[in-house]
């Protein structure tokens, strides 16, 4: 059992969590980084900045990657990978749909996992071989057995040339199923957290960090739900895309994907 390192991932995402609330609605500095449509803020960097002085503290030789900076002393059986505001581009725009995402990966793969909306105070986490629980109450994939009767979530990444066409094809190939709808909330780890709940049946996205999945993952498949990449294969720490489903639209899913590949 991870107690200890379960205490602290859950106390920085808190703690985390009140810092954004509490600028969420002041002026804020906004930068770019790379693509200029991918925006850093203030919030970001004192975000990353109290959570990685809380896990340093309490685990001195473990490794930390985050998404504005990395911490990865060799030879570290285990490793934080922190995103300290997934949905960067909502906060700084004032929509309401932002998370703190941090994992514990041990030998290339999470076994520990805590997602924090702190605007809903809804707390995800899910420890390998124990279940998924959102503010302590077991969650499960949903039931549903078509994607006639799904509702899906996806996203688009930075970049506004193929990734985003190819994005397009791919919803337009959905909705000739035909879906329920789709979805798009600009927070990964709270759009895997949500199939983890069953409030989205399924989700995809081309384009990713690993901060952005590296938590949601595990909690969608100790919900009982399956977690690859857009062609079907095992997730690792640096895949770049990513298909999230219940097992019974999961395949189905694949197949869509695959006609637009």
């Amino acid at each position: 059992m991870l107690n200890r390192e379960k205490a602290v991932a859950v106390e920085a995402a808190r703690q985390a969590g009140r810092l954004l609330v509490d600028i969420f609605e002041h002026p804020r500095t906004i930068e770019t980084k790379g693509a200029s449509y991918n925006l850093v803020t203030e919030a970001d960097r004192r975000s990353e900045e109290l959570i990685l002085a809380l896990i340093h503290e309490a685990f001195p030789h473990h490794a930390i990657l985050a998404e504005e900076s990395d911490i990865v002393p060799p030879e570290s059986e285990y490793l934080w990978v922190v995103d300290p505001l997934d949905g960067t581009t909502n906060y700084a725009h004032r929509y309401p749909m932002f998370a703190v995402s941090i994992a514990l990966w041990q030998q290339g793969r999470p076994v520990l996992a805590v997602v924090y909306d702190p605007l809903r105070d809804e707390l995800f986490q899910a420890e390998r071989g124990t279940g998924a629980f959102l503010n302590e109450q077991p969650i499960r994939v949903s039931a549903t057995t078509s994607l006639r009767q799904a509702l899906l979530g996806t996203g688009f990444y930075y970049e506004r040339g193929e990734p985003m066409r190819r994005t397009l094809r791919q919803i337009e190939a959905f909705f000739d199923v035909p879906i329920h709808c789709i979805r798009r909330d600009g927070s990964a780890a709270l759009d895997l957290c949500y199939v983890a709940a069953g409030r989205y049946d399924g989700f995809w996205e081309l384009t990713l960090g690993p901060w952005d999945y590296a938590a949601g993952m595990l909690v969608i498949e100790e919900a009982g739900g399956i977690v690859t990449d857009a062609a079907g294969q095992a997730i690792g720490l640096f895949s770049r895309n990513i298909l999230a489903a219940n097992s019974m639209i999961h395949k189905d899913m694949l197949a869509v994907l695959a006609r637009t590949a």
